[in-house]
């Protein structure tokens, strides 16, 4: 019976879907080595202000996801998927020693830039071979199982910088410049990938075009938008946390355990998105972010902060996972690097303005208005979500 089960939750996924999990373990591993120190570095060791990691982070979220729309749409128009991710892997791992080598928050920015411009090259047509690994019936499975390697990544990354910077004592520095192995390791296995011809289905050329996506995925795109404006980034998490007093070491511990939440919640959330629906599973992360953004507002307790951002990673492995199977149900097989890419691109630019606007409110009018700004923007989201998206979508 037991038996039975496991085979059950694991039905419909390929070798496929494992590679390119292994491949979102790496990379994520490669990131988030660097990513809790980043605020850090740049703030102390480069004298930046709040207003600085809000631009610097906004432009790296907004690069990322607006070059996923184009990379979508430039995949689904070959139906090549595979030569890109390798280019977006490769640039992606080669450019975070560059933020080492940077003098000034400016030479982050720059190198930032490109390795959120390889990050938003692959992803997409990443996407698209997940929603390929798998049959229509287990596709937030195949999400799953994605979210899960990213996450497990995201919560590694930060063990081994706490080694590197407290056990080896090594220099900050010397984290971005480590971080390339894993990097490299990702683009292992994508080259390990057997590409399928996604036409198969029809001998028909498919017109790639934004015109050819339904109303109902605009809708969700709307959504997504009127969310994300509040969903500013992580760094100002880990900025509050230093704020009420966590040492260094302890954020990072911290933050590493949101990643394994987030890594635990991936899989189980998108097979329950495969059975309840995709809208109810998405209503119910908006809802742990509102919650978790209101304790972040009024909370100054470091045992309680950990709370929140155990709920934090509830909502991350909810939202990366569900929200991307979600936007792929929209279209059929051959548009689906388009639909998940100009996806990317609303949580993108969305994140951008919202990242800007946290930075401004950070340093002009208090620490506590950047997630009172975040949780009025997640009611909204509920409330547009709940009226203008449908529940069920069919597609093949």
């Amino acid at each position: 019976m037991k038996k039975n089960y496991f085979g059950k939750y694991f039905s419909g996924l390929s070798l496929n879907t494992l590679l390119l999990a292994f491949a979102s373990f790496f990379s994520d591993i490669s990131t988030e080595m660097l990513y809790p120190v980043l605020p850090v570095f740049l703030t102390q060791t480069l004298g930046a202000g709040g207003g600085i990691v809000g631009i610097v982070e906004g432009v790296a979220i907004a690069t990322q996801h607006i070059v996923q729309g184009f990379s979508g749409t430039l995949s689904d128009k070959l139906q090549k998927r595979k030569p890109i991710a390798i280019f977006g892997y490769t640039l992606s791992a080669i450019s975070k020693p560059l933020i080492g080598f940077a003098a000034s928050w400016q030479g982050v920015l720059g190198a930032r830039f490109f390795d959120r411009f390889g990050t938003g090259t692959r992803s997409a047509p990443r996407d698209a071979l997940i929603a390929a690994s798998a049959d229509n019936q287990s596709r937030g499975r195949a999400f799953g199982l994605e979210g899960v390697g990213d996450n497990l990544g995201a919560f590694l990354g930060p063990l081994i910088a706490v080694f590197i910077l407290f056990v080896l004592k090594a220099n900050i520095r010397d984290i971005f410049y480590l971080a390339v192995i894993p990097g490299l390791l990702a683009v292992v296995m994508i080259i390990l990938i057997k590409e399928k011809d996604v036409l198969q289905v029809t001998k028909k050329r498919i017109n790639v075009t934004l015109r050819n996506l339904p109303k109902a995925y605009w809708n969700y795109l709307f959504v997504t938008v009127v969310f994300g404006l509040g969903n500013s980034s992580n760094a100002f998490l880990i900025l509050r946390t230093r704020d009420v007093g966590v040492s260094l070491e302890d954020t990072i511990l911290i933050y590493a355990g949101f990643n394994l939440i987030a890594a635990l919640a991936s899989y189980p959330l998108g097979f329950l998105s495969d059975k309840l629906g995709r809208k109810n599973v998405l209503l119910f992360a908006f809802i742990v972010y509102l919650i978790t953004y209101l304790g972040f507002a009024i909370d100054k307790n470091m045992i309680l902060i950990a709370v929140l951002f155990f709920l934090y990673g509830i909502f991350q492995g909810t939202f990366r996972s569900v929200g991307k199977a979600f936007a792929s149900d929209f279209v059929p097989q051959p548009l689906r690097a388009s639909s998940v890419g100009w996806y990317a691109t609303a949580v993108g630019l969305s994140g951008l303005f919202a990242s800007i606007i946290a930075g401004q409110l950070w340093d002009n009018i208090s620490h506590t208005s950047v997630f009172v700004f975040g949780a009025v923007f997640a009611l909204a989201g509920i409330i547009a979500l709940l009226t203008l998206v449908p529940k069920k979508i069919n597609t093949t």
